[in-house]
């Protein structure tokens, strides 16, 4: 389509806006000289739709049985190869791209877009042998730990219906538990893998940030965007990782990306003489279940008996990491997500511009029906820079090298650190008369231990600890950046010390 140039007033409120003092004379001149500007724009945009793909046909169809609320689409794309996930079925997570099929991202501001281009995980999962059955829903853009927000509706837990799943990769860990899927690749900013992995009692993975690349995922902001996988046993995460992990020469996270190291091999290791340290200050919240701490120091009782060196190990910065992500987490991604139509600019990254524009059209025609949670970020984020010219958050980002040095010099002394994953249960799902103040407590509430990690970006995983009151709760195990290995290697240890991980009735 043409590019327009400015209109007289146009061009007058633009310069108004930025302080410019011009007169009529000045702006019939720069009148003509951003027009012949945008003569190279108007260029762009035919040279892009010349070389821009088409999505391929790819059957789907709307779940007809769905009584968790969790699949958002259901599918059957064959692999592309031969590979370790053979026969094996993985569902995404609605805000990664598979070419030719609906995706929501869980917003009425994205419904109706279908990607041309494969995410760079799907590629590889198909690649692997992996069959793709679908997309899980999610929540309102990623943005709740709990899942209520999404605009399809709530995913309801399988092990208590009336209860929330956990988000935002809602739809994926409800689907896992409920034995509907192999597989699932989720996407975590503040602990959306590890938080729904912990409610519904199977097993998150996050990644060191930029070892999985997020080339082809809705991105919420770059310096904590991680994907990573979800599924039901430690070896299984291993193998997962396996298949997604490198870098693919498109994403701006990999920046200094390690070649993987063998993760089935550590898994296979016993945890003799490795060191664990408890992480004192992920306990006792001022929200926590002593029932929750209690099953997470009794799991750390279990590394021990299977060898490790379990001792209690203090970072201050864990708990000023949570005031460190929200500022990244409200600035950051108001800037980028809202203001930046998702992509935001000025990395060499790649791009989808169907759906920026598809996205910027549709916040706007669907601005009222965003969630609570979104429109506080939005507002705070809006308002800060606004105020404030930004200087918080670039103070957030200096503050993350802090936190991210607080971690390492605890993890020079362990191997690992464990700490719950979040402090509760999963609670009941909010019902029609909660107050906005409710339902923004029970869709974020639980953060606290999960989203300093995002910041500082060492890698996480949840695997299930002991059920509280006959409902799961999550062991998370984290270290040191790029030693995903050692993290699934304790992980691994543990679920065998203890049998293998409860599975919720089916």
């Amino acid at each position: 389509m043409p590019v327009v140039p400015p209109s007289p007033e146009e061009l007058a409120e633009l310069a108004a806006r930025h302080g410019f003092r011009l007169g009529e004379a000045d702006r019939k001149s720069f009148a003509g000289l951003v027009e012949a500007n945008l003569a190279a724009h108007e260029a762009v945009e035919r040279l892009y739709t010349r070389s821009a793909p088409s999505a391929p046909h790819r059957d789907y169809e709307w779940p007809a049985d769905n009584p968790l609320g969790a699949w958002y689409v259901r599918t059957r794309i064959p692999p592309t190869g031969d590979g370790p996930l053979s026969g094996r079925e993985v569902v995404i997570k609605d805000n990664i791209a598979v070419a030719g099929v609906p995706m929501m991202n869980g917003s009425r501001a994205v419904e109706g877009f279908v990607p041309r281009r494969d995410a760079t995980v799907v590629s590889r999962v198909l690649a692997a042998g992996g069959t793709i059955v679908g997309k899980a829903v999610c929540e309102d853009l990623c943005y709740s730990g709990s899942s209520f927000t999404s605009a399809s509706g709530p995913v309801r837990n399988p092990w208590d219906p009336t209860r929330h799943a956990g988000g935002s990769s809602s739809g994926n860990a409800a689907l896992l538990a409920a034995g509907e899927a192999d597989f699932a690749i989720g996407g975590d900013q503040g602990g959306s893998v590890r938080i729904p992995a912990a409610f519904c009692g199977v097993v998150g993975h996050k990644p060191t940030h930029g070892l999985v690349p997020y080339t082809g995922a809705f991105p919420i902001e770059t310096t904590i965007d991680h994907l990573g996988p979800m599924t039901r046993t430690v070896r299984d995460a291993a193998l997962l990782l396996s298949v997604l992990a490198g870098d693919d020469g498109f994403d701006p996270r990999q920046f200094r990306t390690p070649e993987p190291p063998d993760y089935l091999a550590a898994v296979e290791q016993d945890i003799r003489g490795v060191r664990v340290g408890v992480l004192t200050e992920g306990f006792g919240l001022p929200m926590s279940e002593p029932g929750v701490d209690d099953a997470v120091r009794a799991a750390a009782d279990r590394l021990a008996a299977a060898g490790a060196v379990v001792s209690e190990v203090s970072v201050p910065w864990h708990r000023e990491g949570l005031d460190v992500w929200t500022v990244i987490g409200t600035d950051g991604t108001a800037r980028q997500m809202i203001d930046g139509n998702g992509y935001g600019m000025n990395v060499p990254g790649r791009y989808d511009p169907e759906l920026m524009v598809h996205f910027a059209r549709g916040r706007r025609v669907h601005a009222d029906d965003m969630s609570d949670t979104l429109k506080t970020m939005i507002l705070t984020g809006a308002y800060a820079a606004e105020r404030y010219d930004l200087r918080h958050y670039a103070m957030a980002r200096e503050l993350a090298w802090e936190l991210r040095a607080g971690y390492d010099a605890a993890l020079a002394e362990v191997d690992v650190l464990v700490l719950p994953t979040v402090p509760y249960v999963a609670k009941p799902l909010p019902g029609p008369d909660a107050t906005r103040e409710e339902r923004m407590v029970n869709a974020l509430g639980m953060v606290g231990n999960t989203a300093p990690f995002d910041a500082s970006g060492h890698p996480a995983i949840s695997v299930p600890a002991a059920p509280v009151d006959g409902l799961p709760t999550g062991l998370m195990i984290a270290g040191r950046r790029f030693d995903d290995a050692t993290v699934l290697r304790v992980a691994a240890a543990y679920e065998r010390e203890v049998g293998g991980f409860p599975v919720a009735a089916r």
